[in-house]
């Protein structure tokens, strides 16, 4: 292979530019080797929630937002769409950031496990559903406008109808209900869990005449943790599975032969005094004939029992159990 040679004056010249640093650009060739690659990683985005889980509880709502908008749009007697957009984790203080301003705060009771949610809605929905309750159109929304003592009793036969859907498709998921423990009108919500507690936040978009609105279930991780298996589906089987395994395993093992003996009693002896037995001697073993003898199963006693016959043949009769199993 030829290659090509610098003249003197091109050599001058590099020497002249290394001098002041201008040194030429190496070519990258396809053997060089490459740069570490660095991964940026959010701390303050949790991971707790699998894959499995959201997408668990993704299904979930779409089946609440099918269920949700026939009933809806019958109380209401005006097309209600309900979608879910989005389903984002985040700590619990980063998830209540990104709830709007105005917003009602539904706190959820999880029940058997005695945990808690929290259900969001806009107040413009709230207010729209209001007005059509009453007789109103929806053509345009709603003004802002203080909730009156019969806004609030209509508000809460509205979240109690939303929130009597979702718990039904949460009892299918995972065996739980939702109900209402308290209705808010500010996002007053840091009881609920620890501002780092990873929470998954699912958000629903409501439209009544192109008219939008969101809502939002947030899930504490701490919420769903003593059912977490169940909503994958890797819980252990149903009690009535278990019972018919051990069952099984009963059949299984009653049918393996064990040696039954009966036995008078036993003495340990010296070999000397075995080797000095003769016909006629006398070995006393500590133990009242009127006991009867011993039934052991292989090298475990079961129970004492009274030595006789049935026919020609040798039997015994049980006299008393010595150990129960369960």
């Amino acid at each position: 292979m030829s290659r090509d040679r610098l003249s003197a004056d091109q050599v001058a010249a590099l020497v002249e530019a290394a001098k002041h640093g201008q040194l030429p650009e190496q070519p990258t060739g396809g053997g060089a080797r490459r740069g570490h690659r660095l991964r940026t990683v959010d701390f303050s985005r949790p991971t707790k929630f699998t894959s499995d889980h959201q997408r668990r509880i993704s299904r979930a709502i779409d089946t609440f937002c099918q269920t949700s908008v026939t009933r809806l749009s019958t109380e209401l007697r005006t097309p209600i769409e309900l979608e879910a957009i989005n389903t984002t984790q985040a700590t619990w203080s980063a998830a209540q950031a990104q709830l709007p301003r105005e917003s009602l705060c539904v706190t959820l009771d999880v029940q058997p496990i005695g945990t808690r949610m929290l259900f969001t809605v806009e107040q413009s929905f709230i207010l729209m559903c209001l007005d059509c309750l009453l007789g109103g159109s929806p053509e345009k929304p709603p003004r802002d406008r203080r909730f009156s003592e019969i806004d609030s009793m209509l508000t809460q036969r509205l979240v109690e109808s939303i929130i009597h859907q979702m718990s039904l498709v949460w009892h299918d998921l995972a065996g739980i209900t939702l109900s209402i423990l308290e209705i808010e009108m500010h996002n007053d919500t840091s009881q609920i869990a620890a501002v780092s507690e990873p929470t998954l936040v699912v958000v629903i978009e409501s439209r009544v005449n192109k008219h939008s609105a969101s809502m939002a279930l947030m899930i504490p991780w701490m919420a769903i943790d003593p059912v977490a298996l169940r909503l994958i589906g890797k819980e252990s089987r149903a009690p009535e599975f278990e019972a018919a395994g051990a069952a099984e395993i009963g059949r299984a093992v009653a049918a393996v032969p064990v040696t039954l003996r009966a036995e008078v009693a036993a003495i340990e002896m010296p070999i000397d005094e075995i080797l000095s037995l003769a016909p006629g001697s006398l070995i006393k073993f500590g133990v009242q004939a009127e006991k009867g003898v011993t039934l052991f199963a292989e090298n475990v006693k079961l129970a004492r029992a009274q030595p006789g016959c049935n026919g020609p043949r040798r039997a015994i009769q049980v006299s008393g159990t010595e150990r129960r199993y369960g």
